[in-house]
């Protein structure tokens, strides 16, 4: 049986009618990527390959490089 829920205020809550009896001891499941409490969205700048060609002379406009090189993929 699947039970979807929904867990507030530190208790798993039935979102739909259970035909469980009471104090009945089950067994929760949680899928790994949800055990962790979200944290806020991450910055692009909080990365480590933020800023890693700043310091390239020959990329003066990204967009045109990037098409310049899908153009020329052989060389």
């Amino acid at each position: 049986m699947t039970i979807t829920a929904k867990f507030e205020d530190g208790v798993f809550k039935p979102l739909e009618e259970v035909g469980i009896v009471e104090g009945t001891v089950v067994e929760i499941h949680v899928p790994s990527n949800l055990h962790r409490p979200r944290s806020k969205a991450q910055s692009v700048g909080d990365f480590d390959f933020y800023g890693m060609w700043k310091d390239r002379t020959d990329i003066s406009d990204s967009v045109e490089y990037i098409n310049n090189l899908r153009q020329n993929l052989r060389g």
